[in-house]
């Protein structure tokens, strides 16, 4: 339920997960289980699961963790939303499935090693390499709660609602009241007013007041001393036993942080990544990949986004956001182009250099090499300008390589959207 639930929040200054999170890259996401064994490590309520890879791992589980139980929860486990209304190109209808104990082994088998596609996954979809098996809960009550870190105030903010589940963008559209907002001084840290004001927006119904602010504080020293971006719970929820359990998470953690979250940074899934994001930080490269024609290899971000956007305005679609950045080596030029020419969608590469500390002698040598070792199949634009812009101009010319130059980037943008259409 809650992978990606958020998406419309934080453009009235209540968003979180949708737009904000595409727009940063400094974030680790795990899977679900993963989460839910981090949290039961800070005490907070979790439901009884285990992840299996396996139909001889579900026989396993079925047999030594849920021995007394007639119906569990099975969950494929992808690093995007939707899951529970995805479908599986095998044509199994759902990503989550509440089912007999008999049953379990079937469709935990019909999941594992098929690809699951969702609203989020695009067409191509996720593969599903583990399931989740959890107890079914009964639960009396449904709310939201997520903690994230918000620009305005400069910190922390808890994001509370009486109501959770699938709807909570719909929710906060139609009744914005019911969502509330607790700021935390990050100095201070949670104190038990802030927590208590969370518990209020939550309205639990029989849950211990005491024991929630407890599970509230509790979260909110997980998301600090983890380092996270965002931790979301939808829905958090209250059990027929009296119980707040976190019922399904979504975290997010802080790339800087990687050095001193080891633990937790060796639990990344690269298979559920986009294969080019994977290569590119290998190489220290800034990298996002897109859905348009035209590779963008550029110096620094701002130029980044003009170049994007002027592309645009002469009718073309970048196929990606790639910043070499202003110390690129000429092996990070070669593993950029690597990455440009190895996704089938780009029919051209425009490279925009303006050389302040990157040289543009570095990047043609990076380019010339790059042409060497792998098959240019598609026209290359290239505009430089900036610190030995004549040395790289030269590099590029004796290389006997067929570029299209371009004098600025108005130019650029023109020649590549032209080069891309034929």
């Amino acid at each position: 339920m809650v992978r990606g639930s958020l998406g419309k929040l934080f453009s009235q200054s209540l968003s979180l997960a949708g737009k904000w999170q595409q727009q940063q890259l400094r974030r680790l996401n795990i899977h679900e289980y993963q989460g839910a064994e981090l949290m039961s490590k800070y005490g907070i309520n979790v439901p009884k699961g285990v992840a299996v890879s396996s139909v001889d791992e579900v026989k396993q589980a079925l047999k030594n963790v849920f021995p007394q139980k007639k119906e569990l929860v099975v969950k494929s486990q992808i690093l995007a939303g939707g899951r529970g209304l995805g479908t599986f190109k095998s044509g199994l209808k759902g990503g989550v499935h509440i089912v007999k104990v008999e049953e379990v082994e079937n469709i935990a088998g019909k999941m594992l090693g098929q690809i699951l596609v969702t609203k989020q996954t695009g067409p191509q979809g996720k593969i599903v390499s583990k399931v989740y098996l959890c107890e079914k809960l009964s639960l009396v009550n449904e709310m939201y709660f997520a903690i994230t870190l918000d620009r305005s105030s400069a910190g922390p903010l808890i994001i509370a609602c009486r109501k959770g589940g699938t709807s909570i963008e719909d929710l906060a559209e139609k009744f914005p009241d019911m969502i509330i907002k607790v700021p935390i001084d990050v100095f201070k840290g949670i104190t038990d007013e802030d927590a208590a004001k969370v518990v209020d927006g939550l309205a639990p119904k029989v849950a211990d007041r005491n024991a929630s602010i407890e599970q509230v504080k509790k979260l909110y020293e997980l998301f600090c001393k983890s380092d996270c971006t965002l931790l979301e719970i939808n829905p958090i929820a209250e059990t027929s036993d009296n119980q707040l359990v976190a019922a399904d998470a979504k975290l997010n953690f802080d790339d800087n942080a990687a050095f001193r979250q080891k633990e937790i940074f060796a639990l990344r899934d690269s298979s559920q990544e986009d294969p080019r994001e994977v290569a590119a930080a290998k190489a220290d490269l800034n990298y996002i990949g897109l859905d348009g024609e035209i590779g963008c290899m550029v110096n620094g971000a701002g130029l980044a986004m003009a170049t994007m956007d002027i592309i645009k305005l002469h009718g073309g679609t970048p196929a990606n956001f790639l910043d070499v950045g202003g110390n690129a080596s000429e092996g990070q030029v070669v593993e950029a182009f690597k990455i440009l020419t190895a996704d089938d969608k780009v029919k051209a590469i425009l490279v925009n250099i303006f050389g302040g500390i990157m040289k543009c002698d570095v990047i043609a040598s990076g380019i010339v090499n790059a042409a060497k070792q792998v098959s240019l199949k598609v026209p290359v634009v290239v505009r430089l300008e900036g610190t030995n812009v004549d040395q790289g101009k030269r590099i590029l010319k004796e290389s006997g390589l067929a570029l299209i130059t371009a004098e600025d980037l108005d130019d650029a943008a023109e020649k590549a959207v032209k080069a891309s259409a034929t």
